[in-house]
């Protein structure tokens, strides 16, 4: 199972957004769910 959220995370990491040096408070609920689903491959890849 880890090793499928390690490859998920590659992915994420290639094709998905970065939101590092972006106001946090002017992102839109389709921002937050893209970083809630970045946290969680990420934590899951790291167990």
């Amino acid at each position: 199972m880890r090793a499928i959220f390690q490859i998920l995370a590659k992915i994420n990491k290639v094709l998905l957004p970065r939101y590092s040096h972006r106001d946090l408070n002017k992102l839109s609920k389709f921002d937050y769910a893209i970083i809630g689903y970045r946290y969680w491959v990420t934590i899951n890849s790291l167990r």
